[in-house]
């Protein structure tokens, strides 16, 4: 994000004139969530005003997303919880249709990610990965270097819903790897597991509301347009 985070965490960048935690916390509670958590790591003292439960991850410069998540190990073994990545926005109607499905692990996609893939990236596939679901909407496969859009059948957003069981399936793959690759688990390459190892089916849900993810500075340019 080039200087855009040198004083703030990337959650903090607007968009519309919003910081993007607050468009995550709106559509959370328009959702009728109200108890909201968040995993802080980099500049955790910018976010102390928003009043949320917080779940420190003190080794955020050496981990990713999953451990991050691991923190709010409180939160995921005991009710299903709805997760956002912190540098997306969407709407509430993303979150109520996460809420409704009964899958232990539940994922939002965007079923026309070319359009906005297309206006952020001269190559759509430079940055796009694989995405197959079946005719039940189960996930298939997920986060694998796609040759052509035909392997793309949408775009994962970030946001997601795991339950109690879902969450021990998880810890059970986490639980299976060497330290290292723990550590820096991405979240797809995670799925991805859950998939291969047949430890549970993915719900993927789609979804056509506005939404955006910000990967770098330029995100802020074609959002705006």
């Amino acid at each position: 994000m080039k200087n855009l985070t040198d004083d703030v965490p990337k959650c903090l960048l607007k968009i519309e004139g919003r910081p993007l935690i607050e468009w995550q916390i709106n559509a959370m509670r328009e959702a009728g969530i109200d108890e909201i958590g968040i995993v802080t790591g980099y500049k955790r003292e910018a976010l102390s005003s928003y009043g949320l439960v917080e779940f420190h991850n003190d080794k955020w410069q050496e981990t990713n997303m999953v451990s991050s998540l691991s923190c709010a190990d409180e939160w995921l073994k005991s009710s299903a919880c709805v997760v956002s990545y912190s540098d997306i926005f969407y709407d509430s109607s993303a979150v109520s249709s996460l809420k409704g499905s009964p899958a232990e692990v539940g994922i939002t996609f965007d079923p026309n990610w070319l359009n906005l893939w297309a206006n952020r990236f001269d190559d759509p596939l430079s940055d796009a990965e694989t995405f197959r679901i079946d005719r039940d909407n189960t996930l298939l496969e997920i986060g694998g270097r796609a040759s052509s859009v035909d392997e793309i059948q949408g775009q994962y957003m970030g946001l997601l819903r795991i339950t109690p069981k879902g969450w021990v399936k998880i810890q059970e793959v986490r639980s299976g790897l060497p330290d290292l690759e723990r550590n820096k688990l991405q979240m797809t390459h995670l799925l991805q597991k859950l998939i291969a190892e047949d430890r549970c089916q993915i719900s993927a849900i789609p979804y056509l509301g506005k939404w955006g993810e910000f990967d770098s500075a330029d995100d802020i340019v074609a959002y705006a347009s």
